[in-house]
Parts: C-alpha cells; structure tokens; sequence
C-alpha cells in the first residue's frame, strides 16, 4: 500500500470479532507455514486473560499487523526455554498477571502488503509503554531468524548473530529487533518446531524498562526529580562553634524551606575556627581544628532530622589513629550517618598540614537514588567517579576549597567532564571570602554549579544552575533522575555502554 493510499490508521484492542480477518492476516504474514496460525479458542484466552496485552493496526478499517503479549515471572525467561514452554503448550497458564514482571511477546506480525510503512515500531512502542504502566522489568521474546538457513552450513548461530550485528548479514528480523532497542541475550535452541528457515533456533531479545521499581514494602518511594541546595559559604570570624553552628542552621532552614533534597556545604568551611589557634603552627592548627568534628556531625545528624534534608557536611579535618584525615559526613533525614575521605590530598595539604589521603570510595544509597561525593582534588581524578558510575551513582556531589581562580577552573572544568562521560548530575559547592586571621587560608575563589549531561533533554551547555561568583548565597536547582535513564539507552552517544572493556578494565583492589 502507499502512503497516500491511506486514508487512517489506528491502534485498536484486538477483539473476538476480528478473528476471521486476523487469521486470514496471519496466513499472509506467515506463507512459508500457513497452518501455524492461532486458533479461535486461544484468541480468545489471551483476550480473557490479558486484553492490554493484544492490540492489531488498522488501516483503513483493515487489519495490517497484530502484537500478542503475556505476563511472565522473569525467572522463567533467564532459563532455556521453547516456544511450547513460555506459552504453557499454547494454553497461556503461564500468564501471571500477579506475580509477573515481565512482558513476553507471544508474536507480532504485518500484512506483507503494509510492510515498509514502520508499523511494526508502533506495535513495539505499544508494549513498551504497556510495559512502563504495569511497571514490569522489561520485555523478551524469542526472535526468529528466518535467513539462518542461507548461512547453516557455514556458521553457527552466534556467528551468524555476530555478523547480523556488524551488518555483514541482513536478517529482516533481527535487525528490526536491534534497531528498536533489544539486545540479544542467548540462542535458543529448537524454540520453534517446524521453523525451518531459522533451523529452529530463535535468539531471546530482551528490552529493559528503566522506569521499572522494584516493589518495595516500605511506605517511601524514591524520588524523581530531586531538588538540590547549594550553600555557597562565606569565610568570616566567628566567635566559637556555637555561633558557626547557627550560620550553619540558618542556611539549611532557608534551603529546606524551599522543600530541598539535599543540602551542599563547601570543603573545610568550619576553618574560621582556626583563628583561636593561629598562635599556632598551621600543623598544630588544623589538628585543633579536628576536635569540634565530632561535635559538628552530632549537630548536622540533629538538623538532618529536624529539617527533613539530607546534609552532606562538605569535609572538616578529623584525626584517625593520630593520622590526619579529610572527611566529610553524609548525615540523612533518616537519622543515618555514613562518612566519606577525601583520597587524593594536595601538594600543599600534605606539605602545611600533614593531610593524609584515605581509602573509602563507595556510592551511598538515599531516598533520592544512588549519589556519590568526591572532596575539590578528588573530581580531578576521572577514575574515581567511574567508579562510582559503576555503583549506579545519578548525582556527584563535590565540596571544594579553592583560593585562585585557575585553582576554582581546575575543579569547574573537571567536575564538567564528570558529568558527560559518566551520564550524571554534577553540583559543586565552594567557599567565599576571606580569613585574615587564619594562615594558610588567605582568600577564595568560588561559584556554585550544577552540570548535566550535554544532550537534547539537558541545557545545550551542560550548565543547570549557577550561582554568582564570590558572593554568599544558596543556588536550588531540580534535576530529573528519568531524564538519566532515557540518556542510559537512547543518548546521541552512549558514553557508559559504549566503553571498551575487551581492551581495559577499571576496579578497586
């Protein structure tokens, strides 16, 4: 048919009195096996048991092409399976609506006079937004191969299946499969009886739903769109830990009250408490310094709770073992606490102070997904936040301390490029001002920012929200996390899944 022949076409449920016309379609479709054809009685149950799941494309009133689905435990899917099996020897008694999490395509088919018009897409798009609705992991099928037989005595299945995928081989099947989004997953071996043209083998495609929840008997679901504060601290002489304290509190009452998920403070910003101590050695200082952080944690974990905001403290110096350490603490609305290092100490950091790097890398779980938080030097150092890419991280937090502003550059231009190339949320928070009290701590340089990805659903730049420079003041910005799982499987380039790892390998020892 042609285009202009058409005069509409629509998506129906597909209903018992179709089925006269749906079986002469099917004897069409499937000319090289005109008695596989579905019977009027298993129409029907597929209808009874799951009418979402049965849907024909008419055109012009004419049905052109048909998809039929079941729900299925997708543990039944992992193992080897045929055709018979998965539909319960054609009775559909594997169909769980209840405890199934995953959509089997049963068959979908066009009118060979309808091919060429991209109605098979619409069929596909169609379950996959099933699939989305009903919250189910994702869709499978097996996937005939019908011009294996050309190639059998040559190669193997997979051989086959690996030039399909190099377009040195044209299978009209498979490649229609891999180019709406499913990937092969294993061979399956006499799926279909009397297939001969794919030798009985079928390939199990499967298409994964990145919306699906995994149901959870909490009473709390995780977040979507996730709202981030930004605190861009001013450096300034306060009187004693109390009163640094109330600073503290005042600002994550103002982002909390903009209802803000996550609260930012900068690296070391409780150092005007240095001032005290600058009779000291800047060694001897800093280390004065680490006994307000215990006190400081214990105070966040109150605000955490009393304002409903997780906090992440930025870094505060901390003695371990008469060791040195950078570190900052997440503290959650939940009343937990979990601590992070920073592993990479600067030049002068290990010079003035005596800083040493930590050991713990790890992604932390919140009610808004997976985040990580790496401390100013560390966003320097790529394999660090793929590692945590790897953990399943959605947002980098990074605290940091700059002085100049090639220093704030280095950090900026760093945490950028950790957005791209790990498909993530990116926000840096850094401190202002000046402390001419305290040595080794002259001046900083900072502005607050949020990066995205660069792609269609993100600002053309990767810039989501920035804040003035070198002015006090908090930055809110919402980031979608469903916008991260769409750039995952349909981004202008896949910067995760595009990694070659047959050639290189990233791990902690």
């Amino acid at each position: 048919m042609k285009p202009q022949d058409i005069e509409n076409i629509e998506l129906q449920y597909l209903t018992l009195d179709d089925y006269q016309e749906l079986k002469g379609a099917m004897q069409q479709a499937y000319s090289s096996m005109p008695d596989l054809f579905w019977r009027e009685n298993q129409i029907k149950t597929l209808i009874d048991k799951f009418p979402e799941g049965q849907v024909v494309i008419k055109i012009n009133n004419q049905i052109a092409g048909c998809a039929l689905s079941i729900i299925v435990d997708y543990d039944s899917i992992d193992d080897i399976h045929t055709y018979e099996d998965i539909t319960g020897n054609y009775t559909f008694n594997t169909h769980d609506a209840d405890k199934g999490d995953a959509l089997y395509g049963i068959d979908v088919f066009i009118k060979p006079e309808f091919r060429g018009l991209r109605l098979g897409r619409r069929l596909y798009d169609y379950r996959k937004e099933v699939c989305e609705k009903l919250n189910l992991r994702g869709i499978a099928f097996g996937g005939r191969i019908p011009n294996f037989h050309k190639y059998s005595k040559e190669m193997t299945p997979k051989e086959y299946i690996d030039k399909v995928r190099r377009k040195e081989i044209h299978d009209p099947v498979l490649n229609f499969q891999i180019s709406n989004d499913f990937h092969p997953v294993r061979i399956l071996k006499g799926y279909l009886e009397g297939d001969n043209a794919s030798g009985e083998y079928a390939v199990l495609l499967e298409w994964d739903n990145i919306y699906y929840e995994k149901p959870s008997k909490k009473a709390a679901t995780k977040k979507k769109i996730v709202r981030l504060g930004l605190i861009q601290w001013q450096m300034r002489l306060y009187k004693d830990l109390e009163e640094l304290m109330q600073q503290a509190e005042y600002f994550i009452d103002a982002v909390s009250g903009y209802r803000s998920d996550f609260a930012l403070f900068p690296e070391f910003f409780n150092a005007p408490l240095m001032a005290e101590n600058n009779h000291l050695s800047e060694s001897e200082a800093i280390r004065e310094l680490a006994k307000h952080t215990e006190s400081i944690v214990q105070k966040f974990s109150e605000f955490a709770i009393a304002y409903n905001i997780n906090i992440i403290t930025g870094s505060m110096p901390e003695v371990k073992n008469d060791l040195l350490y950078n570190a900052g603490y997440l503290c959650k609305r939940d009343g937990s606490v979990e601590r992070y290092e920073k592993l990479h100490v600067t030049p002068d950091e290990a010079k003035v102070w005596g800083l040493q790097g930590g050991t713990q890398l790890k992604a932390f779980d919140t009610d808004c997904g997976k985040i990580g938080i790496l401390i100013c030097y560390d966003s320097e150092f790529p394999e660090l936040s793929r590692l945590l890419a790897d953990e399943g991280m959605d947002i980098l937090f990074i605290p940091f301390l700059t002085d100049t502003q090639n220093g704030y550059s280095r950090v900026r231009h760093c945490a950028q490029a950790r957005a791209i190339e790990n498909e993530c949320y990116v926000a840096i928070a850094g401190s202002v001002g000046n402390l001419p009290k305290v040595h080794n701590m002259d001046i900083q340089f900072a502005q607050s920012m949020v990066f995205t990805p660069c792609d269609f659903s993100f600002p053309a730049n990767g810039i989501k929200a920035e804040a003035t420079t070198n002015t006090e003041m908090i930055l809110i910005a919402d980031v979608d996390i469903d916008l991260l799982r769409e750039l995952n499987q349909h981004g202008s380039v896949n910067n995760l899944r595009d990694r070659r790892t047959d050639l290189f390998e990233l791990r902690k020892k």
